[in-house]
């Protein structure tokens, strides 16, 4: 078990990668954290972690309210006496072109998927440094590398994800803290759900493996970055795509 006893808190835990990420965590020996906003699927997300014979907790909590953000990291470190890994993996998506995109949209994806990064990482950055050890995950994107239509937001968000990565990889990695970020590229999760087949199978031919990938692909990945395994990895941005950008 590559992450035994290991207490991982991850973000955006009830579907799509964040779930798949927390399962194979469990599966790993990892004591998981399941944060996400709905209180059902947090509980469903921490029952089939306890199926698999972890030890997990769940806290419905929005990424984008600090507060909050702190009273579950708090919480998470009276129970388990210590903080491992943050896997910052909420994220949402609120497209439009730039002609079109209202502040409101532009607003709302910065909150969750940069803000937030920012709030989780340094709710749990004092915890890591006294440990003298811990690793920070990003989700962040292909998008974030090259950009894509109608996605100004998500873009910036995601270029922003990679900016933090590399930042406090150098400030904390003599501090025995590891920082890395995944860029997924096109993944079949919920969010796929009602783009039509047709446009789904166009996205499949962009791919050199001419297939979508998995969320339990992309939690291999973090699994792997949050292993000491991954011992000298640290301020890397780790394309997942399949060859996408090839």
């Amino acid at each position: 078990m590559r992450l035994k006893d290991k207490v991982s808190i991850i973000t955006g835990a009830a579907q799509g990668i964040g779930l798949a990420t927390a399962l194979k965590f469990a599966r790993e020996g990892a004591v998981v954290i399941v944060c996400d906003m709905q209180p059902e699927a947090v509980d469903a997300a921490v029952a089939q972690c306890h199926a698999l014979g972890a030890q997990a907790a769940g806290f419905a909590v929005n990424v984008t309210d600090r507060a909050a953000v702190e009273a579950m990291v708090a919480s998470v470190k009276a129970q388990f006496g210590r903080i491992d890994v943050l896997v910052n993996n909420a994220g949402i998506t609120r497209d439009a072109r730039l002609q079109k995109m209202t502040t409101e949209q532009f607003d709302a994806v910065i909150d969750v998927n940069l803000r937030a990064v920012f709030h989780c990482a340094q709710a749990v950055v004092d915890t890591m440094v006294e440990q003298g050890s811990g690793v920070i995950l990003n989700a962040s994107s292909v998008v974030g590398i090259y950009g894509n239509f109608g996605q100004t937001n998500y873009a910036a968000s995601k270029f922003g994800v990679i900016g933090f990565t590399k930042t406090w990889s150098r400030e904390l990695g003599p501090k025995g803290i590891r920082v890395n970020a995944v860029a997924p590229g096109f993944i079949e999760t919920p969010i796929l759900a009602t783009i039509p087949d047709k446009v789904l199978d166009g996205m499949r031919a962009e791919v050199p493996l001419r297939r979508l990938g998995t969320p339990e692909e992309i939690a291999n990945v973090y699994a792997f970055l949050a292993s000491d395994e991954a011992s000298y990895v640290n301020g890397a941005v780790l394309e997942v795509a399949g060859g996408l950008t090839v």
